[in-house]
């Protein structure tokens, strides 16, 4: 709550006190002097005053006091309809006129409350100016009809008779004093109110420019999102194709060399051991399903199957087995340290990255002895492979070298080759956590 809100709501309550204060003071100065007047039995020469017979004094201040505590109850009424509100403000204004027929005479101090608790509480600032008309009508026909009856009203002063002249100067001091004080307050009041209004109406406008401000923003960074969206859409399907590509050549790449030299080696075999060349073409065989089963799998995203059945060190020692049978090629291997605990995506890449190899030593090396080392080098696997094949003293990064490195880029890694005296790979990739059992 902002300071000039608080400093409206102490405000409020200050002129509530000040009017019950007021209104008790001159309804126990009414019952006084009354019941004065009947105990000096002076009551003829008041009589001859009036026209009309007061009510029992007793009675004077506890209908002030009861209508005015109603009147604030019915002030805490709030979220009232149009037509509740109508309603309410009649009876407050039906209330107001009936403690100034107990006290003979207008108290502007409770229409400037119900003005204020109006202002203050009314939702709607078209509501409030048809109020405030109502509010003011109300008190101008209340100052009429009193001035029509003037002459049949007991005025304050005639109450003020039955005390002591220093005390009826007091008493009109203090009346009048708390009747100057609520106009005072009332009138910091409104320009609490009004600075109230202007300041939310600027808080509200400079919302509104943040608000503006922000949708500007927001468009922005919808277009920008929209153009990331397109991107990333390309992005995705640039990796996707490169993917089924990698996967592709590795798979279909691995399987065709170990068809091709396998067919080969049946052609010289046929005539001089059939028996020997059955054997071969089973073995081809299998590796033909093996190459169409993961191709498929590839294209579903799926794992190699000899992973998904097997774990690394079995699944390469059949490739091992699959490619010496198929091609005639002897592949010696050493791990030298546990393979069977690193995460997918780790497993994969050592995989494909020794599957590759061996395809190239194979179909480009003319290969017919491959050495492959696995190894930890600190917190780094480290793996090497080298052939006796016819090499490449100026290697051009071709199709497999090049998805080699893609993959080991995944992992941070990094590919090294070498082409002399036979071709030598060494792929290397830091580590991670191993996964749990």
């Amino acid at each position: 709550m902002s300071r000039e809100r608080t400093i409206i709501k102490y405000l409020m309550i200050l002129m509530k006190t000040i009017s019950f204060l007021n209104l008790t003071l001159i309804s126990v100065i009414m019952a006084f002097g009354i019941k004065q007047t009947i105990g000096e039995q002076t009551s003829t020469a008041f009589l001859d005053k009036i026209s009309i017979l007061p009510i029992n004094y007793w009675k004077i201040p506890i209908l002030v006091v009861s209508l005015y505590c109603s009147l604030l109850c019915l002030f805490n009424l709030k979220g009232l309809t149009k037509t509740q509100y109508i309603i309410q403000i009649a009876s407050e204004i039906l209330l107001i006129f009936t403690i100034s027929l107990l006290i003979n005479f207008t108290y502007p101090g409770l229409f400037l409350l119900l003005l204020a608790n109006t202002i203050q509480y009314l939702p709607k600032k078209y509501w409030k100016f048809s109020y405030f008309l109502m509010i003011s009508i109300a008190y101008l026909a209340c100052e009429l009809a009193f001035l029509s009856i003037s002459s049949h009203l007991i005025s304050f002063s005639t109450y003020l008779e039955y005390f002591q002249s220093s005390a009826q100067i007091f008493l009109q001091g203090v009346t009048n004093f708390f009747s100057t004080l609520n106009i005072l307050t009332f009138l910091v009041f409104m320009v609490l109110m009004v600075k109230d209004q202007y300041s939310e109406k600027e808080h509200i406008i400079e919302l509104n420019d943040q608000l503006n401000a922000a949708n500007t923003e927001l468009q922005i960074a919808n277009n920008q999102l929209q153009e990331y969206s397109t991107e990333l859409v390309k992005m995705t399907e640039t990796r996707e194709r490169n993917r089924l590509a990698r996967e592709i050549h590795d798979t279909l790449g691995h399987a065709l060399t170990g068809i091709i030299t396998g067919i080969e080696a049946c052609i010289a075999l046929i005539d001089i051991a059939p028996e020997a060349t059955k054997i071969q073409l089973k073995s081809i065989s299998e590796v033909a399903h093996q190459g169409i089963t993961d191709v498929r799998r590839s294209v579903s995203r799926l794992r190699p199957d000899s992973l998904e059945k097997l774990n690394l060190e079995k699944a390469l020692v059949k490739v091992f087995n699959e490619m010496s049978t198929a091609t005639n090629a002897s592949i010696e291997y050493d791990f030298l340290t546990d393979i069977n605990n690193f995460h997918n995506e780790e497993e994969d890449i050592i995989y494909r990255v020794i599957q590759e190899s061996i395809t190239n030593s194979i179909r480009h090396g003319k290969a017919d002895r491959i050495k492959v080392l696995i190894k930890k080098d600190g917190e780094s696997l480290d793996i090497r492979i080298d052939d006796n094949g016819v090499g490449c003293h100026d290697v051009t990064k071709g199709f497999g070298l090049h998805h080699m490195q893609e993959r080991l880029n995944m992992l941070s890694g990094e590919l090294n080759y070498n082409g002399d005296s036979g071709f030598h790979i060494q792929a290397k990739f830091p580590l991670r956590a191993k996964k749990d059992d």
